[in-house]
């Protein structure tokens, strides 16, 4: 394994290897399992700056609820794509893909290295993979959700299976759904025609994708206690100021995990003990998917986490990887 100073500053150019462009650094893995920390430190000794890809850190406010890094946490590292949306917006990840892309490039060009942390993984493959995103219509999405409203999921489920079976086998939520029968019925071409291929190559050269892997029974702890920590730092207050800014009128902040839940308390319809479990439950739910998700790729190297030398570790990593 090729050694990398313990200590001090890569330079950009040093981690290029024999190219002039520095590394697009991808860390990814489940929530909780420590990619925000490690994204830290990685751009503290590669001269680096981060780009935030988790899809519920780009709304203003979603502190607690998402573990957003805190400006003390952040110190001198520069973040990008933190808080650049109302809670009433909608998310969307040809917007990203844009935004992302065009700050990887402002980071090379002042010859710092661009890191990419989280855990969204459409939003990841969308900046590192070369994906085409269908077009949307307002008008015919409103009468798909009229349908929703009207005639509930199960006539559009059928619908969908008779023209994207692919798409109908993996889609579960109602907004997904709506989205792939709007896509198929505006181009006449599937919803899954349009997802990201395993086997294109990055589009961003050169890339390293770095992913976390931690113990499944550690996990679910960190979770736990994670989400406690977020009750205990006033994640209801946090969920009543945006509900106050709109919150519930937001397609995607509203479905956020925890936020949903909290809803649900100011609605009297939970207790507070009640919300940390149904979110805790959510959360571990939503970190397999998260993991099933990143191992699907084989271009994610893993390393084993918590560790005492991940930091060496992921440095060693990126110097043997890099192109």
């Amino acid at each position: 394994m090729t050694a990398v100073p313990d200590a001090g500053q890569l330079s950009a150019a040093e981690v290029g290897s024999t190219s002039s462009t520095p590394p697009l650094i991808v860390l990814v893995g489940p929530t909780a399992s420590g990619k925000s920390a490690l994204g830290i430190e990685l751009a503290q000794r590669l001269d680096g700056e981060i780009i935030n890809a988790d899809s519920m850190q780009l709304y203003r406010g979603m502190d607690i609820g998402t573990a957003k890094v805190s400006a003390e946490e952040a110190g001198d590292v520069p973040h990008h794509l933190l808080d650049v949306l109302h809670v009433t917006q909608e998310s969307s990840v040809a917007d990203f893909q844009d935004q992302a892309r065009r700050i990887i490039g402002e980071i090379r060009d002042r010859g710092k290295t661009p890191i990419m942390v989280g855990g969204s993984g459409l939003y990841v493959r969308a900046v590192i993979d070369v994906i085409e995103f269908p077009p949307t219509n307002p008008e015919l999405r409103s009468r798909l959700t009229l349908r929703l409203d009207d005639e509930g999921a199960a006539p559009l489920r059928q619908e969908l299976r008779e023209l994207d079976p692919e798409s109908a086998a993996v889609i579960k939520d109602d907004r997904r759904l709506i989205r792939a029968l709007e896509v198929v019925l505006l181009t006449g071409r599937t919803f899954s025609s349009y997802m990201p291929q395993r086997a294109h190559e990055p589009s961003l050269e050169p890339v390293v994708q770095i992913g976390l892997d931690v113990d499944r029974t550690l996990l679910h702890e960190r979770i736990a206690r994670r989400v406690q920590r977020m009750e205990d730092q006033g994640l209801l207050d946090e969920v009543r100021t945006l509900d106050g800014a709109g919150l519930r009128r937001g397609r995607t902040a509203s479905r956020a995990i925890g936020y949903q839940q909290f809803l649900q308390v100011l609605d009297g319809e939970l207790t507070s003990t009640d919300a940390i479990e149904a979110t805790t439950v959510a959360t571990r739910k939503f970190a397999r998917r998260q993991e099933t998700w990143f191992r699907a790729d084989p271009r994610v190297t893993w390393l084993a986490a918590p560790a005492e030398d991940l930091v060496q570790q992921a440095l060693e990593a990126i110097t043997r990887l890099r192109r």
